[in-house]
Protein backbone atom coordinates (compact mmCIF):
# COMPACT_ATOMS: atom_id res chain seq x y z
CA UNK A 1 0.00 0.00 0.00
CA UNK A 2 1.23 3.38 1.10
CA UNK A 3 5.08 1.85 1.86
CA UNK A 4 4.80 0.40 -1.88
CA UNK A 5 4.10 3.60 -3.23
CA UNK A 6 6.36 5.60 -1.18
CA UNK A 7 9.65 3.55 -2.35
CA UNK A 8 8.30 3.89 -5.85
CA UNK A 9 7.78 7.66 -5.63
CA UNK A 10 11.29 8.11 -4.04
CA UNK A 11 13.06 5.67 -7.07
CA UNK A 12 11.17 7.94 -9.42
CA UNK A 13 12.57 10.92 -8.23
CA UNK A 14 16.30 9.54 -8.09
CA UNK A 15 15.73 9.06 -11.97
CA UNK A 16 14.24 11.91 -12.88
CA UNK A 17 17.51 13.49 -10.84
CA UNK A 18 19.78 11.15 -12.90
CA UNK A 19 18.39 11.58 -16.41
CA UNK A 20 18.47 15.48 -15.67
CA UNK A 21 22.17 14.83 -15.47
CA UNK A 22 22.90 13.32 -18.67
CA UNK A 23 26.39 12.07 -17.78
CA UNK A 24 27.87 8.83 -18.55
CA UNK A 25 27.91 7.99 -14.69
CA UNK A 26 24.30 8.83 -14.47
CA UNK A 27 23.90 6.74 -17.39
CA UNK A 28 25.84 3.98 -15.54
CA UNK A 29 23.81 4.65 -12.09
CA UNK A 30 20.32 4.66 -14.11
CA UNK A 31 21.05 1.39 -15.02
CA UNK A 32 21.92 -0.23 -11.52
CA UNK A 33 18.79 1.93 -9.92
CA UNK A 34 16.39 -0.26 -12.67
CA UNK A 35 17.71 -3.63 -12.32
CA UNK A 36 17.27 -2.50 -8.22
CA UNK A 37 13.63 -1.21 -8.84
CA UNK A 38 12.88 -4.04 -11.07
CA UNK A 39 14.47 -6.64 -8.33
CA UNK A 40 12.35 -4.30 -5.75
CA UNK A 41 9.25 -5.33 -7.84
CA UNK A 42 9.76 -8.80 -8.61
CA UNK A 43 10.25 -9.55 -4.86
CA UNK A 44 6.76 -7.77 -3.93
CA UNK A 45 5.17 -9.86 -6.36
CA UNK A 46 6.16 -12.95 -5.35
CA UNK A 47 5.48 -11.72 -1.11
CA UNK A 48 1.80 -10.85 -2.49
CA UNK A 49 1.37 -13.71 -4.75
CA UNK A 50 2.70 -16.17 -1.38
CA UNK A 51 0.27 -14.27 0.59
CA UNK A 52 -2.64 -14.63 -2.15
CA UNK A 53 -2.06 -18.45 -3.03
CA UNK A 54 -1.21 -19.38 1.04
CA UNK A 55 -4.84 -17.94 2.01
CA UNK A 56 -6.50 -19.78 -0.83
CA UNK A 57 -5.18 -23.02 0.18
CA UNK A 58 -5.72 -22.38 4.12
CA UNK A 59 -9.16 -21.42 3.14
CA UNK A 60 -9.92 -24.11 0.56
CA UNK A 61 -10.74 -21.61 -2.19
CA UNK A 62 -10.11 -20.59 -5.42
CA UNK A 63 -8.64 -18.08 -6.37
CA UNK A 64 -10.32 -15.14 -9.44
CA UNK A 65 -8.35 -12.18 -11.26
CA UNK A 66 -9.43 -9.58 -13.03
CA UNK A 67 -8.68 -10.14 -16.95
CA UNK A 68 -6.79 -6.76 -17.14
CA UNK A 69 -5.17 -7.16 -20.56
CA UNK A 70 -5.56 -3.76 -22.54
CA UNK A 71 -5.84 -1.99 -19.14
CA UNK A 72 -3.01 0.70 -19.84
CA UNK A 73 -4.65 1.79 -23.45
CA UNK A 74 -8.12 1.54 -22.21
CA UNK A 75 -7.89 4.10 -18.88
CA UNK A 76 -7.90 7.38 -19.16
CA UNK A 77 -6.14 9.12 -16.24
CA UNK A 78 -4.38 12.61 -15.35
CA UNK A 79 -0.50 12.09 -15.33
CA UNK A 80 -0.07 11.25 -11.32
CA UNK A 81 -2.46 8.59 -11.66
CA UNK A 82 -1.11 7.21 -15.31
CA UNK A 83 2.42 7.48 -14.06
CA UNK A 84 1.40 5.12 -10.77
CA UNK A 85 -1.07 2.24 -13.26
CA UNK A 86 2.44 2.31 -15.63
CA UNK A 87 5.03 1.80 -12.56
CA UNK A 88 2.69 -1.14 -11.31
CA UNK A 89 3.77 -4.94 -12.80
CA UNK A 90 0.52 -5.90 -12.71
CA UNK A 91 0.94 -8.75 -15.24
CA UNK A 92 3.95 -10.33 -13.14
CA UNK A 93 1.60 -10.09 -9.83
CA UNK A 94 -1.24 -12.15 -11.97
CA UNK A 95 1.70 -14.73 -13.45
CA UNK A 96 3.43 -15.35 -9.99
CA UNK A 97 -0.54 -16.11 -8.82
CA UNK A 98 -0.87 -18.03 -11.26
CA UNK A 99 2.35 -20.20 -11.56
CA UNK A 100 2.85 -20.43 -7.77
CA UNK A 101 -1.45 -21.28 -7.62
CA UNK A 102 -0.91 -24.16 -10.11
CA UNK A 103 2.09 -25.33 -7.51
CA UNK A 104 -0.64 -25.51 -4.90
CA UNK A 105 -3.19 -26.80 -6.63
CA UNK A 106 -5.27 -24.12 -5.88
CA UNK A 107 -8.02 -23.25 -9.03
CA UNK A 108 -7.46 -19.77 -11.15
CA UNK A 109 -9.98 -18.17 -12.88
CA UNK A 110 -9.75 -14.85 -14.74
CA UNK A 111 -12.88 -12.09 -14.94
CA UNK A 112 -14.48 -9.21 -17.02
CA UNK A 113 -12.96 -6.36 -14.91
CA UNK A 114 -15.73 -4.33 -16.13
CA UNK A 115 -17.99 -2.54 -13.64
CA UNK A 116 -16.46 -4.45 -10.49
CA UNK A 117 -16.03 -1.40 -8.93
CA UNK A 118 -19.33 0.64 -9.93
CA UNK A 119 -21.70 -2.57 -9.42
CA UNK A 120 -23.05 -3.52 -5.66
CA UNK A 121 -21.96 -6.50 -4.41
CA UNK A 122 -25.37 -6.92 -2.67
CA UNK A 123 -28.19 -6.69 -5.22
CA UNK A 124 -25.96 -6.17 -8.56
CA UNK A 125 -27.20 -2.44 -9.20
CA UNK A 126 -24.35 -0.75 -11.36
CA UNK A 127 -24.09 3.21 -11.32
CA UNK A 128 -21.18 5.60 -11.17
CA UNK A 129 -23.47 7.32 -8.75
CA UNK A 130 -22.59 4.16 -6.97
CA UNK A 131 -19.00 5.57 -5.91
CA UNK A 132 -18.98 9.27 -4.40
CA UNK A 133 -15.29 9.66 -4.06
CA UNK A 134 -12.49 7.30 -4.68
CA UNK A 135 -12.61 5.08 -1.18
CA UNK A 136 -16.54 5.08 -0.68
CA UNK A 137 -18.99 2.94 -2.08
CA UNK A 138 -22.64 3.63 -1.88
CA UNK A 139 -25.50 1.64 -3.47
CA UNK A 140 -28.18 3.91 -5.21
CA UNK A 141 -30.41 1.49 -5.14
CA UNK A 142 -30.34 -0.93 -1.98
CA UNK A 143 -28.31 1.34 0.41
CA UNK A 144 -25.34 -0.83 1.26
CA UNK A 145 -22.19 1.00 2.23
CA UNK A 146 -18.66 -0.46 1.85
CA UNK A 147 -15.10 0.62 1.36
CA UNK A 148 -15.04 0.45 -2.59
CA UNK A 149 -11.98 -2.09 -2.72
CA UNK A 150 -13.60 -4.78 -0.15
CA UNK A 151 -16.62 -3.87 -2.41
CA UNK A 152 -15.26 -4.36 -5.70
CA UNK A 153 -13.16 -7.25 -4.22
CA UNK A 154 -17.01 -9.29 -3.39
CA UNK A 155 -17.67 -8.70 -6.78
CA UNK A 156 -14.60 -10.66 -8.45
CA UNK A 157 -15.46 -12.96 -6.31
CA UNK A 158 -18.70 -13.50 -6.71
CA UNK A 159 -17.83 -13.26 -10.86
CA UNK A 160 -15.08 -15.63 -9.98
CA UNK A 161 -17.81 -18.12 -8.18
CA UNK A 162 -20.17 -17.91 -11.68
CA UNK A 163 -17.05 -18.45 -14.09
CA UNK A 164 -15.32 -21.45 -12.06
CA UNK A 165 -19.27 -22.89 -12.03
CA UNK A 166 -19.27 -22.60 -16.05
CA UNK A 167 -16.40 -23.86 -16.62
CA UNK A 168 -16.88 -27.10 -14.54
CA UNK A 169 -20.55 -27.55 -15.88
CA UNK A 170 -18.77 -27.54 -19.24
CA UNK A 171 -16.00 -29.60 -18.58
CA UNK A 172 -18.91 -32.75 -17.18
CA UNK A 173 -21.11 -32.21 -20.15
CA UNK A 174 -18.08 -33.06 -22.30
Amino acid sequence: GKGLNAVRHRHRELRRRLQAKQTKSAKRLLRKRRRKEARFAADTNHTIAKRIVTEATRTGQGIALEDLQGIRDRVRLRKPQRVTLHSWSFHQLGRFVVYKARRAGVAVVYVDPAYTSQGCSACGHVDKKNRPDQKTFRCTSCGFAEHADVNAARNIALRGVAGWAVSHAADDAA
